[in-house]
C-alpha cells in the first residue's frame, strides 16, 4: 500500500524530550529528544513502510489565531533553551533521514499537515495517509479509513490509530463535527474558551441533535434548560472557539509533487549520522535490521 506519513515534528519532539531522561551526543550538547525521535523515526519506516513523508514544524512567530485571541496558548509555559535547541537539530536529522520538512510562518504544524492531507488525499498514487501527533486535535481531519491519525499512547514508541469509527467510539461525533465540540466545551490546553458552564454531556447532546454550531444556532432552540440558556447567550465564545480549533487547509505549503515528498532514506547514511552523534545503539540497529 502506497503511503504518506504526515510527522507533526514539534509534537514528537516535546514528546521524546520529556519521556526520556537528559542525554548528550558526541559533542556534548542536548539530545534526549534526538535520540527518541530517531528511534520513532525508525520504528515508523519499518512498521508504515511509507514512500512519501512530510514532517511539519510550528513556528516562532504569531499565528492567526493569536491575531484573533491574544490569550490562545497563553497558559502554556515557555520551552526549555535545550528544547530550543534539538527542535531546531532535528531538522538535519530528518534531513537525514531522506525526509521532506516544511514550515510556515503564521500556521502551525497541524494546519500544515491538514493543508498536505487535503491535498493529497484525492492523488490515485497514493492509497493511504497516516498523520502521526501527540495532539488529538489532527483527529478533525480523519476520513473514513483511507486517512488516519496515529498517537503515541505508551512511552514514545506504542501508537495507537483511529479511524473515523474509532473517533466517535471515543467521541461520540465524526471528525467532521469535533470543532463543534470544542467550541463550546473549549479546550484548556490551548486555552480556548468555549462557552463558560456548558460541559461534555450538553455539548455531545446538542450536536448529536442540531449537528454543527451554524445550524444550531440558526435553529436556536428554546432554552429549556439553563444550559441551553448559556449556550445561546455564548455565541459570539462558540463561534471564535469553533475558528480557534479549526485546522486551516489552506497554509502556504507552495507546489509540492509526489517527488519532492518520496522518503529516501538510505540505512548506510543514517547508521554514520547516528553514529556521529554518540547514538551507536540505534546505528546498530539500522545496520542490523535494515529500514
Amino acid at each position: 500500500m502506497r503511503t504518506l506519513l504526515v510527522l507533526d515534528a514539534n509534537s514528537l519532539i516535546h514528546r521524546a524530550y520529556h519521556a526520556l531522561p537528559p542525554l548528550t551526543d558526541s559533542a556534548n550538547r542536548p539530545a534526549g529528544a534526538l535520540y527518541g525521535l530517531s528511534s520513532i523515526l525508525i520504528k515508523l519506516i519499518r512498521e508504515v513502510k511509507p514512500e512519501f513523508v512530510i514532517a511539519a514544524y510550528d513556528r516562532p512567530e504569531p499565528t492567526f489565531r493569536k491575531k484573533e485571541f491574544s490569550e490562545y496558548k497563553a497558559t502554556r509555559a515557555a520551552a526549555a533553551d535545550d528544547l530550543i535547541e534539538q527542535i531546531i537539530s532535528s531538522k538535519e536529522l530528518l534531513k537525514e533521514f531522506g525526509m521532506k520538512t516544511i514550515e510556515c510562518p503564521g500556521f502551525e504544524a497541524d494546519d500544515i499537515i491538514g493543508t498536505v492531507a487535503h491535498l493529497f488525499k484525492g492523488f490515485p498514487d497514493i492509497e493511504r495517509l497516516v498523520l502521526l501527533s501527540g495532539d488529538l486535535d489532527i483527529l478533525q481531519l480523519v476520513e473514513g479509513d483511507r486517512v488516519v491519525a496515529w498517537f503515541p499512547h505508551k512511552g514514545i514508541s506504542d501508537f495507537t490509530e483511529y479511524d473515523e469509527e474509532g473517533v466517535i467510539g471515543r467521541f461520540g461525533v465524526p471528525p467532521s463535527l469535533l470543532t463543534d465540540y470544542k467550541g463550546l466545551v473549549g479546550d484548556k490546553s490551548d486555552n480556548i474558551p468555549g462557552v463558560q458552564g456548558v460541559g461534555p454531556k450538553t455539548a455531545l447532546g446538542l450536536i448529536k441533535e442540531y449537528g454543527p454550531l451554524e445550524d444550531l444556532y440558526e435553529l436556536s432552540p428554546a432554552p429549556k434548560t439553563e444550559a441551553i440558556r448559556k449556550v445561546l447567550a455564548g455565541k459570539d465564545s462558540a463561534m471564535m472557539s469553533k475558528r480557534l480549533a479549526t485546522i486551516s487547509r489552506e497554509a502556504p505549503i507552495g507546489d509540492l509533487s509526489l517527488d519532492d515528498i518520496r522518503l529516501r532514506a538510505d540505512k548506510n547514511k543514517i547508521a554514520d549520522f547516528l553514529s556521529s552523534k554518540g547514538f551507536k545503539n540505534l546505528a546498530d540497529r539500522v545496520i542490523s535490521g535494515g529500514l
